[in-house]
């Protein structure tokens, strides 16, 4: 099955379980499972952004969009997320206000709806991590994340479930509902920073500018560099441009020289777009190349 199959197998299974969770928790009046439900949202997102991520990237870059459609998914983290963290305030309330007003949900119906959602989760982890890929492809990695995280939280309610079933404590239902808030609250948050940092052009994870000046000034011919910017197209799309001082030698093989910067910018910090400058220390205003600036 190819990695899109998969995926869309995958976004199947949890709207279905997300589906099953909201219904079972109002039948049972469980406010963890419906917590939990919300909970699955986030990975019918996550998939569903991956196989968007899938599409996308078989569409070409054009006039207008020169960069090509990475940042859709990275508009639609932001509109998901902020929705998520709307109802989960809302879940948050209903939590803390039923610590005073307890209401003991049906302890063997939630437990079983979650238990249905645990090996649909498991089902949907299997289906993930079956192909070659699953090491490799950032986006069904984060969707394999996403799927562990809500197998805990299901495991958490069933849990809980069979606690109400054995002592008909009421409180432990909203308990869980915070605890399972809290891991959605912890993943939106996430969700949000990732987004902002690419909107703002921020430097990737991971990646220290000053260690990628540095390897660069390494390559042989490079006297310099300066004006270094390192920025994220989409979620695994990485852009860098600079300005390289070369020293006479290397602009008799300059060629050569921006082959070995392309070649360590790709393979040490995955850049796959690089734009570079070349500047000279000794040349005509006038000519074809950069004068080095005065500082």
């Amino acid at each position: 099955m190819t990695t899109r199959g998969r995926l869309t197998l995958a976004l199947v299974l949890a709207a279905a379980v997300a589906v099953l969770e909201f219904w079972g928790g109002v039948v049972s009046h469980s406010l963890a499972l419906l917590t939990d439900a919300v909970h699955v949202c986030m990975d019918v997102f996550a998939l569903a952004v991956a196989v968007l991520a899938a599409v996308v990237a078989a569409r070409r870059a054009n006039r207008r969009k020169t960069f090509g459609y990475g940042r859709i998914e990275v508009l639609g983290a932001l509109l998901n997320g902020t929705v998520l963290l709307g109802a989960t305030i809302v879940l948050v309330y209903e939590a803390i206000r039923r610590f005073g007003v307890p209401v003991e949900p049906h302890g063997a119906t939630m437990t079983l709806i979650a238990a249905i959602g645990l090996v649909a989760n498991v089902t949907i982890g299997l289906t993930l991590s079956q192909g070659h890929d699953h090491g490799e492809n950032l986006n069904v990695r984060a969707a394999l994340f996403h799927v562990i995280g809500d197998a805990f939280g299901a495991l958490a309610v069933i849990i809980g479930g069979i606690l109400i079933v054995l002592t008909h404590a009421a409180w432990i239902d909203p308990l869980l509902s915070l605890l399972v808030a809290g891991i959605i609250i912890a993943g939106v948050v996430r969700v949000l920073r990732d987004a902002s940092d690419v909107l703002l052009e921020s430097t990737p994870r991971g990646i220290d500018t000053g260690e990628v000046e540095a390897r660069m000034r390494a390559v042989e011919g490079v006297v310099a560099v300066h004006d270094l910017h390192v920025w994220t197209l989409g979620s695994s799309s990485r852009a860098m441009s600079a300005h390289v001082l070369l020293d006479d030698a290397g602009l008799a093989r300059g060629g050569e020289v921006l082959a070995r910067l392309r070649g360590l910018l790709r393979d040490a910090y995955g850049i796959e777009h690089v734009t570079v400058q070349v500047e000279s220390e000794h040349c005509d205003p006038g000519g074809v190349l950069i004068c080095r600036p005065e500082p």
